[in-house]
């Protein structure tokens, strides 16, 4: 197991690109922000898990791969969704449960999926969209595509018995798949160190004999580094990676989240000397490559991609009753 360094190098990446990383960043954190308000005042039913401070992980990982590679996601996957291009004003009608979100209405916060953008959904089974993403890039041999997959999952998702077949199947396939372990230092309300026996979950995996990093979360470009180094390996016939991203969330594992198991003082240690997006803009600025006016005009432009989600969200039509059959298995479709 090597350990990625923080403090990646820039160095060959354009300005441009950059600039829309930091972009999809503000963006993301704007939206599960409103997101998180909006499910206090009861407008998204069944609650949403906010993924605020785990920005880089999503726009690291997502910005190496293609637009045609696979991304699958947890149950705490706004962030993954928005980095893979899914827009705003669906995704967010898709958590109110309108007709016009990313599934119909059908699958609201943990859900979502959009497969000619390559997101192949999140759901809530702890671990189980890794499976997805195995599986998607078994398919990806099988069709001689040069195509990868990445799956995300979490900490908590480390110690479950399915997370670790995924990765022996890619192993003994030597499958082009990309495992993340979201490792935000929770599985809900349990310290993940506290319950993971081992010197970390990247060293566990590494005996599946692939190769296995941990990496700053935190730091976009040393997310985007290893999930390019990987993604290359795997279009190469190389076999999968595994890496662990460290990385932390804000909120509680729900909104409302009453939180006892940790201290203010902790959360605010990650706010104030390890948030990604003053990270990140902190050394775009060193280099040049970033000023307090092109940061405004951003972030501004985030706000408005939010406020337009809302308005679409608010106004947008309930999905008919008469299609709530449709699309539920292959003999509705065969029936019709």
């Amino acid at each position: 197991m090597t350990i990625a360094a923080s403090g990646a190098d820039l160095a060959g990446t354009p300005q441009a690109e950059l600039l829309d990383w930091l972009s999809d960043m503000l963006l993301i954190r704007r939206f599960e922000e409103v997101a998180d308000e909006l499910t206090l005042r009861g407008k998204v039913p069944g609650g949403m898990h906010p993924a605020i401070g785990q920005e880089a992980v999503a726009v690291g990982a997502v910005r190496a791969l293609r637009p045609d590679d696979v991304v699958s996601g947890t149950h705490r996957s706004h962030h993954h969704a928005l980095a893979k291009g899914l827009p705003a004003r669906n995704v967010l009608a898709e958590l109110y449960g309108k007709a016009t979100g990313v599934v119909g209405g059908r699958g609201g916060s943990m859900h979502l999926a959009d497969f000619e953008r390559g997101m192949w959904g999140s759901n809530g089974i702890v671990g189980a969209g890794l499976g997805i993403a195995m599986g998607a890039a078994l398919g990806q041999v099988v069709n001689g595509s040069d195509r990868v997959a990445l799956g995300f999952f979490g900490d908590g998702g480390a110690n479950t018995g399915r997370v670790w077949e995924f990765v022996n199947l890619a192993a003994v396939w030597r499958l082009p798949l990309i495992a993340v372990c979201e490792n935000n230092v929770y599985a809900v309300e349990t310290m993940s160190s506290q319950v993971t026996g081992g010197e970390s979950v990247a060293a566990r995996a590494a005996g599946f004999g692939l190769p296995s990093h941990q990496v700053d979360g935190q730091d976009v470009i040393a997310v985007y580094q290893a999930v390019h180094e990987a993604a290359e390996r795997g279009r190469s016939g190389g076999g999968p990676t595994f890496l662990e991203l460290l990385t932390y969330r804000y909120k509680g594992h729900n909104s409302g989240e009453v939180i006892r198991y940790r201290t203010e003082d902790e959360v605010a240690g990650w706010r104030t000397s390890k948030d990604p997006i003053e990270q990140f803009c902190a050394r775009l600025s060193e280099q040049g490559l970033l000023d307090p006016d092109e940061l405004d005009r951003r972030t501004s432009a985030a706000r408005e991609q939010v406020e337009d989600a809302v308005r679409f969200a608010e106004e947008s039509p309930w999905p008919d009753p008469s299609t709530a059959a449709e699309n539920v298995s292959a003999w509705n479709r065969s029936a019709r």
